[in-house]
């Protein structure tokens, strides 16, 4: 099997980095082909590098409080690019109350902060279509 290649992405206006850089290192060292995108990325600028790098996953990282508009904003522009089937997660400061919403937004999981970053690998792995 191909190895699973996930981009991990910080939409919004968000500065801190460090839990993405964290769990992107995590999925390295489990055996994932990784794509950071870095600080400050637009929903757009995102989805046009899920396509251009062909992934597996979408996973984003946010902490600013944007998660409501964001997310939902990646997840119809990876769809209008044709990746049906990319998995896209997201993870960061997440009110509980928000989760179901980013659910049906078409986020298939939300990992909150202590969540173990084998709980995401583990997660990853049991839900890519390859």
């Amino acid at each position: 099997m191909d190895k699973i290649k996930v981009l991990v992405a910080k939409p919004g206006l968000d500065g801190h980095d460090r839990g993405a850089k964290v769990v992107a290192r995590a999925l390295r060292d489990a055996g994932f082909e990784v794509v950071y995108t870095g600080l400050r990325q637009t929903p757009e600028q995102i989805a046009a590098a899920a396509a251009e790098e062909d992934v597996d996953v979408v996973a984003m990282s946010l902490l600013s409080g944007a998660h409501p508009h964001l997310f939902p904003a990646v997840v119809k522009l990876v769809r209008e690019k044709g990746m049906k089937d990319a998995l896209i997660i997201g993870g960061g400061v997440i009110p509980d109350g928000d989760i179901p919403a980013l659910k049906e937004a078409g986020v298939s999981e939300v990992f909150t902060p202590g969540t173990p970053t084998g709980d995401i690998v583990e997660y990853i792995k049991a839900h890519v279509k390859k």
